[in-house]
């Protein structure tokens, strides 16, 4: 299987986030924005189980249509943006098509999209979507309809003019904006050298070039102390049911929620930097198309849930998108069996603990992952002579199996 990049001057979309200074005003109009929001989610839960018995449909248009009868009659409701509204409609909308179609479709059950649920004032964070006439940016500050006015924090320059934008907060209680831009591919210059990567855990990815390895830096191991102390703090001050947390209590959860987002933070921010490094440096990256999710069953499923590969994969898909390079997807089977140089595969699986390959065949011995970092690259399509790093002149990429 083979993802390819857009081609040059193809146009796409990107999230360009900024965090927002509200004032205790602001921070008010988005709390009842989002209370009235929540309220019509729910409703639209009721609202399509109910259909679902009478054995009607239950699309966005019937919603919509309760929507303009509910703020009719109801002046809690109207006195909100209708903008927010009908996203939040739409929103559930999709969601039910999707769960819907993957029964329709006899999906595996854990791998199907569930239907949507209500939405708790205690555990659902506040999340409102505007479309292009529900907000304006002018001197700086984003207005929202409804009369919300919020001071970005701005990092860096809109390429262009956003379509949409997502206003929401984040568990330390840090409101945001995320804005939807359309974008043109960057391109880079041309370097004619071709990059073989392997998943590990060990190694979150091994190459075939050992100056873009990517160690696995242990953030959640470093910070496991610290969040075991945050732990325990809450379980100590626990409130009983039905009774209401105290101030030590919310003081630790919100320590604990700090604490992931800080590693969390330095996770996003390895990855994209390694993805940016590998992008720049070489024009084909064939990459193994590696799911992680097994690993959660296994006696690896910490370190591997602190490895993040599935995040620092798509950071590379999405960076060679950005830059226009191709980036192969390469299926994984057996690629610990087969030869690089020769193409032979071992009649056994390797066990974890055999880290050295040796090929009974040619004789050839290397490190395991290396070798399979090299399988990449011939699986890819590529000539065997460029797996040290270079294309051969007129070498043909030709879509991996």
């Amino acid at each position: 299987m083979t993802s390819r990049s857009p081609s040059p001057g193809a146009p796409a979309h990107a999230r360009y986030t900024y965090r927002l200074r509200a004032s205790a005003t602001a921070r008010a109009l988005l709390l009842g924005e989002w209370g009235r929001c929540r309220w019509i989610w729910n409703e639209c839960v009721v609202r399509s189980k109910k259909a679902y018995a009478a054995g009607e449909k239950c699309g966005p248009a019937r919603l919509d249509k309760m929507l303009t009868e509910a703020r009719a009659v109801t002046p809690w409701l109207s006195q909100g943006s209708s903008v927010p509204q009908q996203q939040i409609i739409r929103d559930f909308g999709r969601a039910r098509t999707k769960a819907l179609k993957d029964i329709k479709d006899r999906v595996p059950v854990r791998r199907r999209a569930g239907l949507p649920t209500y939405k708790k004032k205690r555990e659902a964070g506040p999340t409102l979507n505007y479309t292009r006439n529900g907000f304006r940016l002018k001197d700086g500050r984003l207005h929202l309809a409804g009369g919300v006015v919020l001071s970005l924090v701005w990092s860096r320059a809109l390429p262009a003019d956003p379509t949409s934008v997502r206003v929401y907060r984040d568990a330390v209680g840090h409101w945001y904006a995320s804005f939807v831009v359309p974008v043109h591919v960057q391109p880079l210059p041309e370097t004619g050298a071709v990059l073989g990567v392997d998943w590990g855990v060990k190694e979150i990815a091994t190459t075939t070039s050992d100056a873009h390895d990517l160690p696995h830096p242990e953030f959640g191991r470093t910070a496991r102390e610290r969040l075991s102390r945050y732990d325990r703090m809450m379980a100590r001050r626990k409130p009983k049911r039905g009774k209401t947390a105290s101030k030590g209590y919310r003081e630790a959860k919100r320590l604990r929620a700090k604490a992931h987002q800080k590693v969390a933070r330095q996770r996003v921010d390895t990855g994209r930097k390694w993805a940016k490094k590998v992008v720049r440096d070489h024009d084909v990256i064939a990459v193994e198309d590696f799911r992680p999710r097994f690993l959660a069953k296994t006696t690896m499923a910490r370190k591997a849930a602190d490895a993040t590969i599935g995040a620092i994969k798509n950071a590379l898909i999405e960076m060679g998108r950005k830059h226009g390079r191709d980036v192969r997807l390469v299926n994984p089977a057996h690629t610990t069996m087969d030869c690089a140089r020769c193409g032979a595969r071992a009649k056994h699986a390797l066990p974890l603990s055999e880290r050295t390959y040796t090929c009974s065949a040619c004789g050839v011995t290397c490190p395991r992952d290396k070798n399979s970092a090299r399988v990449m690259l011939v699986r890819a399509g590529l000539d065997p002579a460029g797996v040290e790093g270079v294309r051969p002149p007129g070498a043909w990429l030709q879509e991996a199996a």
